[in-house]
């Protein structure tokens, strides 16, 4: 019997003790200039893949095992990195083989890590972005549909759901139901879309702002720019955010420096939109409470020594 097959056959109590350990991340409180305001960070960077995709990783292959729908097939999906690590960390675990379609402008941590873990990797045209490596993996699926299941994270409803029924209800549990704002970086949204459902049904009051990049040609890995994108994700529903922040690359990046020198927390350019995001609420209103989603941590990006050097 295939360690796969075990796995769906058994609960998920005797799933593997690594996918235990995903979730039930820190809420980190950040100093602030003057401190006026009240802001936590979500250390989603904590999970053993090191990163918030861990959440919807597990749960995409849980549904798939218990499906049967890996029953002699690999997990195939696109991804900037992230997402794809997870898979092939907590498919390790499971015995499961995972192809990952890549584009070619992911960090070389990203790719070292797919690599490390076991999965296949098939680099995309940079250019493309994800778009580009979402079509190439829907071309290996459809040329071999018995070797591949296609995951799709973009339209996987165990995305959201992972979300609505983890990350939501940490947050609610650990901030007594008192934030004001819920701020998370958007590429799947399943972040957004599951996390801030969750939220509007707890207190319809709390303000959802979903962080996007502020033009299609940006450097914030795995975010999408979703009035210009030509594929944007099936999961997005637009009536979800109550505010859109679009964030330039430049003050990201920024944004990440700042955190990791006034605070020690070191996390992506994703995060450090979100921090951007966080920071201009708390300049207009100081009485908040905001909680961001520091998605994943800034050691992915340390071969990119120009964007951490400045102010």
């Amino acid at each position: 019997m295939t360690a796969a097959r075990e796995l769906r056959e058994l609960s998920w109590v005797r799933e593997p003790a690594l996918w235990q350990a995903v979730g039930n991340t820190p809420l980190l409180p950040v100093e602030l200039p003057g401190g006026a305001g009240r802001f936590w960070l979500k250390a989603e960077w904590m999970n053993p893949g090191g990163s918030v995709k861990d959440r919807a990783a597990r749960a995409i292959l849980r549904d798939a095992l218990r499906r049967g729908l890996l029953s002699g097939r690999r997990l195939l999906d696109a991804s900037s990195g992230n997402t794809g690590i997870a898979y092939a960390m907590l498919g390790a675990a499971a015995g499961v083989e995972v192809t990952i379609c890549l584009p070619g402008n992911a960090s070389p941590e990203r790719r070292a890590l797919l690599e490390v873990y076991g999965a296949e990797v098939v680099v995309t045209d940079r250019l493309e972005g994800t778009e580009g490596a979402s079509r190439r993996a829907r071309e290996l699926a459809g040329a071999d549909p018995a070797r591949y299941f296609y995951a799709d994270q973009y339209s996987n409803p165990a995305n959201p759901q992972a979300h609505r029924e983890t990350t939501g209800p940490e947050l609610w549990a650990q901030t007594a139901g008192r934030m004001t704002h819920f701020v998370a970086a958007m590429g799947t949204t399943g972040t957004m879309m599951g996390t801030g459902g969750f939220l509007k049904e707890r207190n319809p009051a709390v303000t959802l702002v979903g962080v996007q990049p502020d033009s299609p040609y940006h450097g914030l890995e795995g975010l999408k720019h979703l009035a210009s994108t030509s594929e944007p994700p099936a999961l997005f529903d637009p009536e979800v955010p109550d505010v859109i922040a679009e964030i330039p690359t430049e003050l990201a990046d920024r944004s990440a420096r700042w955190l990791a020198r006034s605070s020690g927390l070191l996390v992506g350019w994703s995060a450090g939109a979100a921090v951007a995001a966080a920071m201009d609420i708390l300049r207009r209103e100081p009485d908040a409470h905001v909680v961001a989603i520091g998605c994943d941590t800034g050691a992915r990006y340390l071969s990119e020594p120009h964007r951490w050097a400045g102010p």
